[in-house]
């Protein structure tokens, strides 16, 4: 297992360099010049020209890749074309309400969507099945934004249980910080959680017909020994995978979220630094949330075997 976990752990660097000259050479050929959008609009060619040396944009884009990439590898993402902060600096100070969210959403999501699937399977083409396949393909096919005004306009506004914008940082407490959270996550977690449901209920599915089930039940086990022991240990490994799968939703999700309910987290940042075409800024983020999905990969794979001790690595 450790040998296998340093082979993957070493099998991200190819990953990320590639994600890295992608990312870089997307940005290079996007319209527009960063140079003329600092000068202003009555800015002189050679004005345009100096601001162009001063960032390197003078050079040729393997040479600035080069540079960027030996830069980063040592932690230095380089500085804010539009506020001239360090982008590691900036990502710090927003990564916190982004990775909260994150977790909470992932955490709700698993919480409510397994036991849903597996009540779902277990009364198969009953009235619990269809209403909780009705409420999945419903819940899928509504933008996570949609989801968000609405859950804004009902307990935000109506109800008044929680706040509709803003985020409060955990030095402020803990339970006011994750209260601020609550929304956001179940709006960024309403697709996530049909989907988690669905592959649940069908892989529940399969697994209750096996034959080992049957035998376990004409032996008189519990359902709840039946359903969470056997059957539901058994179907892990295709849940486990959608989970990691679905770490890419949330990743894209926080940008509409995190506009949506105005915390000032990583999709935030993003946002602004593509309107104001801060390239060091969207490449520092882009590659911070590839490593984050890799490694949440590794980890998936990692947990394989703890559900299954048969595979081997």
């Amino acid at each position: 297992m450790l040998a296998y976990t340093c082979r993957r752990l070493l099998m991200t660097l190819p990953v990320m360099l590639f994600v890295a000259l992608f990312v870089f050479g997307l940005l290079d050929l996007a319209p527009g010049d960063p140079a003329a959008l600092l000068a202003g609009e009555d800015a002189t060619p050679e004005t345009i020209a100096r601001i162009r040396e001063s960032l390197g944009l003078d050079h040729s884009f393997l040479h600035r890749f080069g540079d960027w990439i030996l830069a980063a590898a040592h932690g230095d993402l380089g500085k804010s074309l539009y506020t001239g902060l360090q982008v590691s600096d900036m990502i710090a100070q927003r990564i916190a309400p982004t990775f909260t969210l994150m977790a909470m959403t992932l955490i709700i999501s698993v919480v409510l969507a397994v036991p849903m699937g597996t009540l779902a399977a277990w009364k198969h083409n009953r009235w619990q099945d269809h209403g909780i396949m009705v409420f999945a393909v419903f819940i899928f096919s509504v933008p996570a934004f949609v989801v968000g005004y609405l859950l804004a306009w009902i307990f935000g506004l109506q109800l008044r249980w929680f706040p509709v914008q803003g985020y409060m940082p955990f030095s402020s407490g803990v339970w006011a910080s994750l209260h601020t959270l609550i929304l956001p996550a179940l709006a960024l977690g309403s697709v996530y959680v049909a989907l988690i449901t669905r592959i649940t209920r069908a892989t529940m599915l399969e697994t209750l017909s096996q034959d080992y089930v049957r035998t376990a039940r004409a032996k008189g086990v519990d359902n709840r020994t039946l359903l969470f022991r056997h059957a539901l240990k058994n179907a892990a490994v295709p849940i486990v995978t959608v989970v990691g799968i679905g770490v890419a939703l949330l990743i894209s999700g926080t940008v509409v979220t995190e506009t949506v309910f105005s915390i000032p987290g990583l999709g935030r940042l993003v946002v602004d630094a593509i309107l104001r075409r801060d390239y060091p800024v969207i490449q520092g983020t882009v590659l911070l949330f590839s490593f984050l999905y890799v490694i949440v990969n590794l980890l998936v794979d990692l947990l394989y075997r703890v559900f299954d001790p048969r595979i081997k690595y």
